[in-house]
């Protein structure tokens, strides 16, 4: 019953045995192998255009270089106020840009509010030296609360961030899990919704260490490997950050792995929503489940084995307070019903 993140669940067997595979032999390094340039093309095929793909090992580095490449170190950032690249990254955006600031917008869900965000970018003005000059917009899909961004509400806030000139990057950490919810394509979801530059993930869904940098707008692009190389984030055995991606996308394995991860998620909220004294403060989408539980629930859970993190919201107290639950492609059915068992005795 670990439901603490999907960052603690183990590898997927199929992304194992392709790094098994690449271990064999010698390869070129850099990223100059085989391996990485076949995933260059495996990604053009997956978002139906050509693409610009730079493989890294976290989702820090590909959220904090591609905002790095798209914000000036006068410019904004603009991000919803619980963004990751706002609260959990320890300032790697404003360092890899150099000073850039972020500039959190409200919106109900953990989504950005197209209103907010015209607000907020009226009151920066375009020329005015006295104010960070905003440059980009970003989004988290699946959101931090494990709400999604549908391609309308994507192609609202792209039109605004094109009004003032804004280049549109998402943070994809968990972006399978939004498209298995969706149903989409990806290219429906990223760059045609108005998506310039995207961090992809897989660390979450099953790979051991795998992200990337995906630029959509090819004149993003033409500084992120000198800025990658200057991070420290180049590889020189690049093949293995490669092959798990390469094997993540192989016969449609990250969907997969999401859409399970995602039906758990389901599961836990329907059994949660029949046990009285529980609140769900956000309807899931993806495979986040935030509930306020009563404390003494919280207390037996934890006694009984459940792992699972405090996450303080609005509302809570003495009494009762909110949890964060989060599932995995390697979350079982049986889990979900013990927790759901001990939480109804």
């Amino acid at each position: 019953m670990n439901f603490t993140s999907d960052n603690a669940a183990g590898i997927a067997p199929e992304i194992m045995e392709a790094m098994l595979r690449a271990n064999s032999g010698t390869a070129a390094s850099y990223g100059a192998d085989e391996i990485t340039a076949r995933l260059k093309a495996r990604f053009a095929e997956v978002f139906e255009r050509e693409v610009e793909v730079f493989p890294v090992v976290s989702g820090t580095a590909a959220n904090a270089l591609s905002l790095a490449a798209i914000t000036p170190s006068y410019g904004a950032v603009l991000c919803h106020e619980l963004a990751h690249v706002h609260t959990d990254e320890c300032g790697a955006p404003e360092m890899y840009s150099g000073g850039a600031k972020l500039v959190p917008v409200s919106g109900a869900g953990a989504k950005i509010d197209p209103d907010a965000l015209s607000v907020a970018l009226a009151e920066l003005h375009q020329g005015n030296v006295h104010n960070v000059q905003p440059a980009s917009l970003t989004l988290t899909q699946s959101t931090e609360l494990g709400t999604v961004y549908s391609v309308e509400e994507i192609n609202t806030l792209a039109e605004i961030a094109r009004g003032r000139k804004l280049d549109l990057h998402m943070d994809g950490a968990r972006f399978a899990n939004a498209l298995a919810h969706l149903g989409c394509s990806p290219a429906d979801l990223t760059w045609k919704a108005g998506v310039d530059i995207m961090s992809f993930g897989a660390t979450k869904n099953g790979a051991m260490a795998a992200e990337a940098i995906i630029v959509f707008s090819r004149g993003l692009a033409r500084d992120i490997s000198f800025r990658r190389k200057r991070g420290g984030h180049l590889l020189s055995k690049m093949r293995f950050i490669s092959a798990q991606l390469e094997a993540y996308l192989e016969g449609g394995l990250w969907l997969r792995l999401a859409a399970h991860a995602n039906a758990m998620t389901a599961r836990l909220a329907a059994g949660l929503a029949a046990v009285p004294g529980v609140e769900l403060l956000v309807e899931p989408q993806a495979n986040e489940l935030f509930p306020r539980l009563p404390v003494s629930a919280i207390r037996r859970l934890r006694e009984n084995g459940a792992l699972f993190h405090s996450w303080t919201m609005p509302g809570d107290n003495a009494e009762a307070q909110t949890v964060r639950l989060v599932t995995s492609f390697q979350t079982e059915a049986a889990e979900v019903d013990r927790f759901l068992a001990l939480l109804a005795q």
